[in-house]
């Protein structure tokens, strides 16, 4: 808590800010920043009141603290914000600075009880309109920084994605609330891409879009840096198209990442691994336990020919024919669920599906429950071409190995509980199907080897 102005803290005010909603405060923004930085580090404070301002650029050991009643409301003047050379959907370019934005910095952090306000329907207009001359900002991104942390703030109405450090390390991002409207086009939550050791935790994500998405570039960027070592705890997500999202930015790996303690509420899918042909990489060491599912097209997704994006429509990226295997193939290995409830599902239990040379490899679910939506829609659990929409299915893999199903429980389901084909190394143990609407066998295998 800020109680008092001390010499190591720089009110906005002291340098001109007028919190009247109407006032554009850029440059007193920006010159209490640089009088900090002058002095070696410290907080520049933002009080109760409204602020219009630019981009917000901040540099090392500046902490932002926005007091309970601020709100920074970033300007509609495409003019205050700076082009800047940096990542869009995987690959660098110009784009324009996000309303708070740093790189090659390091100990900063955005804080507070305050709100940071993106004014994003001007920028969605814009993108519908297809008149953005650069890509539109994020509400906050870090670029190259070192120990960075995202504190107590509510978002809303970010112009695309929301918070998205790149190529950063040691990040925390804790008790965040980030709300945008479920028809703004791009309104990712939370983006880590390429970073190392980020912690998320405590937060509550309500978007247009993804509401967690791990990303690491697409094929097209130029230097390949993992997205590792990544820990996400204790949220709550609502809506969204997916609640934890890997992919389909994967090319350089995605690895050692754990989901725990979180629940997912009206989340198009749940958690959702989606790459294809072209992209390289390896997604491995995936963990994710004591999850809570409600209302979601399909819990479980692996998919490895996902077609949306950049020559996503090509025959390379659609053929069920196998193709040699090169830096190009993506690898999804090693992903463990356990201890996981999801409840008014309407497409599928589940949906893996490998490629014809790369199998899905290592997969467990343990103590899994899944009960599908007396009311369903036929959705589609994953985007791939021939595939046709789905209405209360069971789990439907393809091209899988060494999977393993274990204490899993499927209900009110039509068709087989577990279909297979082309499989390896499959374990069906303790499983149950409860309240099938047919009367097809629980398990349906075609090409399949079991384990012993």
């Amino acid at each position: 808590m800020v109680s008092t102005i001390t010499s190591s803290m720089y009110d906005i005010k002291q340098f001109g800010a007028i919190g009247n909603g109407e006032t554009v405060n850029t440059k007193a923004i920006a010159q209490a920043i640089e009088a900090c930085v002058q002095a070696g580090g410290g907080t520049v404070y933002v009080p109760a009141g409204r602020f219009l301002t630019g981009a917000i650029i901040l540099k090392s050991n500046v902490n932002l603290y926005l007091e309970a009643g601020a709100t920074l409301l970033f300007s509609n003047n495409i003019s205050e914000y700076p082009v800047v050379h940096s990542r869009w959907e995987g690959v660098t370019r110009d784009v324009y600075a996000s309303c708070i934005y740093a790189e090659n910095s390091e100990n900063i952090s955005v804080t507070g009880y305050g709100t940071l306000d993106g004014n994003g329907q001007f920028w969605w207009d814009l993108f519908r309109k297809q008149e953005n001359k650069y890509p539109r900002p994020k509400l906050v991104s870090f670029d190259t920084c070192k120990h960075v942390g995202i504190a107590g703030v509510k978002m809303v109405n970010s112009p695309s994605w929301t918070v998205n450090p790149i190529c950063c390390e040691d990040v925390s991002i804790h008790n965040i609330s980030i709300l945008n409207p479920s028809h703004s086009p791009n309104t990712d939550g939370i983006d880590p891409e390429s970073c190392r050791n980020v912690r998320i935790s405590d937060c509550h994500i309500d978007v247009g879009d993804d509401c967690i998405a791990i990303k690491a570039g697409t094929e097209d960027t130029s230097k390949r840096i993992p997205c590792e070592n990544i820990t996400i705890t204790n949220c709550t997500m609502i809506h969204g198209h997916g609640g934890v999202v890997l992919g389909s930015e994967m090319s350089g790996d995605i690895r050692n990442v754990t989901v725990s303690n979180c629940v997912f509420e009206g989340t198009d899918r749940g958690i959702r691994l989606k790459s294809r042909r072209g992209r390289g990489g390896v997604v491995e060491d995936i963990r994710v336990s004591n999850i809570v599912m409600k209302g979601v097209i399909c819990p479980f997704i692996a998919n490895l020919y996902y077609f949306c994006g950049p020559r996503g429509k090509d025959k390379y990226v659609w053929d069920k024919a196998p193709y040699p295997i090169t830096e190009e193939t993506p690898i999804f290995r090693r992903i463990h669920f356990a201890n996981i409830t999801a409840r008014e599902v309407s497409a599928a239990a589940g949906f893996l599906y490998g490629l014809a040379e790369m199998y899905v490899e290592d997969v467990t679910f343990d103590n899994v429950t899944v009960a599908m939506a007396d009311d369903a829609e036929p959705g589609m659990p994953a985007m791939m071409s021939e595939l046709e929409p789905m209405k209360q299915r069971g789990f439907y893999c393809g091209n899988v190995t060494g999977v393993s199903f274990n204490r899993v429980t499927v209900s009110n389901h039509e068709g087989p509980a577990f279909y297979i084909e082309n499989g390896k190394d499959i374990e069906i143990s303790d499983c149950k199907s409860k309240n099938p609407r047919s009367e097809d066998a629980m398990v349906v295998l075609n090409n399949v080897t079991i384990s012993e």
